[in-house]
Order: C-alpha cells, then structure tokens, then sequence
C-alpha cells in the first residue's frame, strides 16, 4: 500500500491550462473515485500519477517519493484502462504474465503466479482463449489480473467499465470492489458515472473545469453538496434549483408566484440577499390542491420502486419522486410542498453553499444549529 500526495500541480498542453493547481492527499489502502463531465481534467490527473503524461507544475508523491521525474515502470502503479489494452495475438495467460516475461521471472513462477491470479478473477478456466473469444467483461477481468499480477502499491482505473452493458457494469463494480477489499491496495477510480463513483469510492473527487469542486464521503457530498455544480452532478434526478430572494419578514422565498416558507433564522441571517435554493426530487410532497406550488406534468418516468414526476415550473425544469400509487400522469397539474428542513442555500453569484450561522449576523450559533436542521456546508 501506498499513500499519494497531490501538490499544487498543474497541467497545460502550450497556452492552454487543464488542471488548475490540484491538492489532494489520498491515503494507503483507501479507494478514492474521481467524478466529473468529460473534459474536467480527471484522466489527465490519472495520466499524471502514471507517468503517462508530464506535470507542467506542482509534484506528485506516492509512499513519500516524488515521483515527477519517474518512468512509469518505477512508481509501484498498474493501470486498468478503458479500451482493455490486450494483446490480440496472445492467449489470456500470455496477457496476465507479459510484464512477468519481459521482467525475466523464470517460466515456472510465473505460470504459477499467473494460475493463481486467474482465479482471483474468475478466470482459471480460459486461460488458452484469446481475447477476440471472450466478453467484454471477460476482457475487463484480463485487464485487471494483468495489473494484480504486478503486486503494484496502487491500481489505477479509467473509466473501465464504459465500454460494459448495464447489467454487467453492476457486477464489474461488485467484483471490482470485493477486489480492492481483498487485495488492499490503495486504488484510484476514474469515472463520469455518479453510481459507480457512490458505490465504489471510500472518497469521492468531484472536478470540475480543472478544479476540484468538492471532496468527501459519497453521501456527505449527496448531502451537502458544496456548490450548484455539484448538487446538479449528483443525484438522478438532480437537485432541483432556483434563483429567488429571500423576504425576512414573512419568512418565505418566492418560486413562481408561490411563497415557500423557510426556517426565519434562515431567513434572518440572509437578509434579503439573492440566493439559489435546492431540493433533492425525492424531499418534495405532493399536497392537496391549493396548497404549495402548482405544477403541470409534462411526463411521468416509471420506476418500478416508485415515480418520478418532470415538471417545468417558473420556466425551468422541476422533478419529484412520488410513491409507486401516487395518482398521477402527464398532463395533470398537481401541488407540491417543499419542507423547510430539506432546503439547500447557494450564493447566487459564486454557486457555492452558505453555511449558518453567516458571520456577521447576530444569531446565536446553538440557536442556529439546534433549529435548522437541513444538511449545511461553507461558503468560500
């Protein structure tokens, strides 16, 4: 096991800047996820910790080495790519033991090493196929044995699953998973998948245009999302978000016409300001006619476990999670109530969280925190 270090690093291909001056410290034994759209800059930072591609400015450490000058071969990495990377022409078993061939392990230790990291990945028995002959998830599993069979200090992974159905994609991230479990190697997981990346990660990375937006716990970030960015990234369907103004002395914010009622030290503490409001689809409630927010069904997406009703309120786009037997189809208008508690407060202007108690307010801090009771994370 290995721990990474991350600092200050920086990455442009001429004039044109990708990574924008990274920190980040995974530690040994820890699978970390980094998520984000395509462009963010994640593979290229994965690329980075490789060696597959050069640091413009900054250092990567990995077990306290900096690494920045290192050829690939010696930073105690594997990486599992997303296209596989096999050898056409070679069976499994030359695949799995081609870094041991040409490291000169004698013949005999490497057929034993390679027999019992085969059947780590379940392939003991197809080791004279060669690839074209296989699954994709067959081919992925080669991919993997070939990167266990170095006994590397950290596994990298770029987007390996991409290329896999859905339903083999969900037993890939369970093997993938039991893996890192059984092996203990810290292990860094490149995606734009938000389910892979809330199930696989100990941590999780969000980029972002060369930034990282937020790290944490999978649900810490589900919860308390650190800016609009994230909250809109994470979660299917996404955060439900819009701009409004705060009124201090009725306690509401205003959604379409509709007052929606916020806790008043919230409403004390913002002061009136502009902010962007979120709430997760599946905190909203359907209520009866008259009360909270109207909304006309534009199309109802069936679930099977339940319901998710697509909206468009005050112009832009609303979703709600309703039950199973929620009476409901497209076409219907119905009232939605948004709780007081499950509301999420942004900056309009930065996009990032406001945490209560704000300084300068008179509010107390145990008043603050003991009445509201919605997830909170910091303005910066």
């Amino acid at each position: 096991m290995a721990d990474i270090q991350i600092r200050a690093v920086r990455k442009s291909y001429g004039k044109t800047p990708t990574l924008h001056g990274i920190d980040l410290s995974f530690a040994s034994g820890e699978f970390v996820v980094i998520l984000g759209p395509s462009g963010c800059g994640k593979s290229t930072l994965l690329r980075m910790i490789a060696g597959l591609e050069d640091i413009t400015a900054g250092d990567i450490a990995i077990d306290g080495r900096v690494v920045n000058k290192m050829e690939p071969r010696e930073r105690g990495c594997a990486m599992v790519f997303q296209n596989y990377a096999l050898y056409p022409h070679m069976t499994v078993a030359g695949n799995i033991g081609y870094a041991l061939k040409v490291s000169g392990v004698p013949k005999a230790e490497r057929e034993r090493r390679i027999a019992e990291t085969a059947k780590i990945v379940g392939l003991q028995d197809y080791l004279e196929r060669r690839p074209a002959a296989l699954s994709g998830g067959q081919r992925q599993r080669v991919a993997m044995a070939r990167a266990i069979i170095r006994e590397p200090k950290v596994f990298l992974f770029d987007e390996p699953l991409s290329n896999l159905d859905a339903k083999l994609r969900v037993t890939m991230r369970a093997e993938i998973r039991k893996l890192h479990q059984r092996l203990s190697a810290t292990s860094v997981f490149v995606t734009h998948d938000q389910v892979e990346a809330m199930t696989l990660a100990d941590r999780l990375v969000v980029m972002n245009r060369g930034h990282v937006e937020q790290v944490g716990r999978p649900l810490d970030i589900y919860h308390r999302p650190a800016s609009t960015f994230v909250a809109s990234f994470i979660g299917a369907p996404a955060m439900n978000l819009f701009k409004t103004r705060t009124e201090v002395e009725t306690a509401t914010v205003r959604l379409d016409g509709a007052a929606i009622p916020i806790d008043p030290l919230v409403a004390h503490a913002l002061q009136g300001r502009d902010v962007i409001v979120g709430i997760r689809p599946e905190q909203c409630r359907l209520t009866r006619e008259g009360h909270g927010i109207p909304a006309r069904i534009d199309f109802v997406e069936e679930l099977g476990v339940g319901r998710v009703i697509h909206c468009e309120i005050a112009g832009e786009a609303f979703a709600a999670a309703v039950a199973e037997d929620a009476e409901v189809a497209a076409g219907d208008t119905v009232w939605l109530s948004l709780p007081p508690e499950q509301l999420h407060y942004f900056d309009a202007e930065s996009g990032r969280r406001i945490e209560f108690p704000l300084p300068g307010t008179d509010i107390p801090a145990a008043r603050s925190s003991a009445s509201i009771t919605h997830p909170t994370g910091v303005l910066s």
